[in-house]
């Protein structure tokens, strides 16, 4: 049964994440995310890894899923074809330049530091014992040790992202013309 149900949400997963991409409204992007984030959590459930389906659950689909509804309601994407012609406008190509360079470094630094990390002598690894099946402390230690330039770089590029939108959100817009 367990076999079976693991199948099913995987797919239940995946057809929520080509809806994600495929959706045209952005209501349901958002709402696609979120049956793929649950499908997550219970499949971490099903592997008996209940921490781990518990922060799905608890910062993925209820805190970044409200992030992103509030993203998606404060941008006000009622009218599709003007936030296409103007957001080269809005974003400039000097500004979308910098940020692919900033994002790339972030990229490269971790990905370096993570492999030097790994090759010196660094705390113990993880051992699953067989009374614990989500060894938090392990966890705790790993995160914050070898993986902290990561585990940093993650948390400055959540602090752009939210700039980003405050940027977006105080932009001077101009009135929309009576189509309706």
């Amino acid at each position: 049964m367990a076999e079976f149900l693991f199948y099913a949400l995987s797919i239940a997963a995946v057809l929520f994440g080509i809806g994600v991409i495929s959706a045209k409204q952005p209501l349901m992007c958002v709402l696609s995310l979120l049956g793929s984030f649950v499908c997550l959590g219970v499949i971490y459930l099903l592997a008996q890894f209940q921490f781990m389906a518990a922060a799905q659950i608890l910062v993925y689909a209820g805190a970044i899923m409200v992030l992103f509804l509030f993203v998606v309601m404060l941008l006000d994407l009622g009218n599709v074809e003007e936030l296409k012609e103007n957001s080269m406008r809005i974003l400039g190509k000097k500004r979308i330049t910098v940020a692919v360079v900033v994002a790339g470094g972030l990229a490269l630094t971790s990905l370096l530091g993570t492999r030097d990390s790994m090759a010196s002598a660094g705390p113990e690894p993880v051992v699953v014992r067989p009374d614990a099946y989500d060894p938090v402390a392990e966890i705790a230690t790993l995160l914050f040790t070898r993986y902290l330039l990561a585990f940093e770089a993650a948390g400055l590029l959540l602090v752009a992202s939210m700039v980003a939108v405050m940027v977006l959100a105080k932009r001077q817009r101009e009135p929309l013309s009576d189509q309706r």
